[in-house]
């Protein structure tokens, strides 16, 4: 009987593959030739190496949207997640299709964001702030501005849009939140959702303080300070609320001239004991610039980690987390779902097809729109 490993047992170093899973990448190459330009595979950073290395551009989930619509591909295969593919299919033309080669392959921080809960919030908090909808823009009021940041569903986005507010990414938070103060008025507010803590990093960074922030919980009393600049929406992601103080300390311990560096979906006190934070591409080039013989322990998913430690043999690339697990939606696109797509693909279908419907697309597009014209 052969037993399957949970993934946290899985060995990220190794990247041999066994007899079964060299067919299925040979066949995955043969497909991808058959199919030529009209194919284009996108791979987010945390994906498996086993999918990376099929993947024709890698990148985090903005960046491969925007590279997906400056493709002529017919058929763009997202090795994502279902977020990530609605945001490609908004940006991309109506004869591109956009693929994920999972459709159980989700993300459980967008999930705890959900229109109708976010619709209810927003009638209650402008009822207890007196807060104004930016939809009915008037000289001298004060405002609360959505901010949805990218890791949310299309609705969301679309919800935004129509609000007046904004997408925005790791990347980008601190010039998307300054945009939506200056809109705001002195006295107003942001909404943000659905991840607090790059709400509260983001914010605290600007010289918010705990005390003008409010955490709004669904279905919970939820009071709002008289001095309130910003409302966080409860939710979290689960890979980066694994990572504490002690690992910190711990790799400190064994490595006192070593290096933290952390994704700021992590709690703000882990943000704050790290020597620096930011998006997937801020940790990669934070890596790349160091010197020799660094250690580095990095908050952030584990696939990603481990490639950082092998593209970089002067280094020491660590998880700061030592049994830390892969994203499990990521982990969800595995090799042969991506043969199947492909296979199917040949034979004249479009699966897995990811659409937007037009007027949800609208506000979304305007949201995503508004992000892009913001110089940060």
């Amino acid at each position: 009987m052969t037993m399957s490993l949970p993934m946290c047992a899985i060995d990220f170093t190794d990247d041999k593959m066994g007899e079964e899973e060299q067919a299925i990448a040979d066949r995955i190459s043969e497909l991808k030739e058959i199919l030529g330009d009209d194919l284009l595979i996108l791979g987010h950073h945390y994906q498996r190496d086993q999918i990376v290395m099929h993947a024709d551009l890698l990148g985090d989930s903005f960046m491969l949207a925007e590279m997906a619509a400056a493709s002529s591909a017919k058929n763009i295969v997202f090795c994502g997640v279902h977020f990530m593919a609605e945001s490609a299919d908004i940006l991309t033309n109506d004869d591109q299709k956009v693929i994920l080669p999972n459709l159980k392959a989700g993300c459980s921080m967008a999930d705890m964001a959900v229109l109708h809960e976010v619709e209810s919030a927003w009638t209650d908090i402008l009822s207890q702030t007196g807060l104004k909808d930016p939809i009915d823009k008037t000289d001298g009021e004060s405002y609360l501005i959505p901010v949805t940041y990218m890791n949310s569903s299309a609705e969301l986005k679309d919800f935004v849009g129509r609000h007046g507010g904004v997408v925005c990414t790791s990347s980008n938070a601190i010039g998307i939140l300054e945009w939506a103060y200056e809109r705001a008025g002195p006295n107003g507010a942001v909404l943000f959702f659905p991840d607090q803590h790059l709400g509260r990093n983001t914010a605290l960074k600007m010289g918010i303080t705990h005390s003008q922030m409010a955490v709004w919980t669904p279905g919970q009393p939820n009071d709002m300070p008289v001095n309130l600049r910003i409302v966080l929406w409860h939710g979290f992601c689960s890979v980066h609320k694994r990572f504490t103080i002690k690992q910190i300390d711990e790799f400190r311990a064994k490595h006192p001239e070593g290096l933290v560096v952390v994704h700021p979906e992590c709690p703000f006190e882990i943000v704050e004991a790290a020597d620096a934070n930011g998006s997937t591409e801020f940790i990669r080039k934070f890596v790349a610039q160091q010197l020799p013989g660094t250690h580095i322990a990095v908050g952030t998913e584990i696939n990603m980690v481990a490639r950082l430690d092998k593209e970089h043999k002067n280094l020491s690339v660590e998880c700061l987390d030592d049994s830390v697990c892969p994203c499990s939606t990521m982990y969800m696109i595995h090799p042969v779902f991506l043969m199947d797509v492909l296979e199917r693909i040949v034979d004249g279908e479009i699966p897995n097809q990811i659409t937007v419907s037009k007027e949800v697309a609208y506000g979304s597009k305007l949201a995503l729109d508004r992000m892009l014209a913001i110089k940060n």
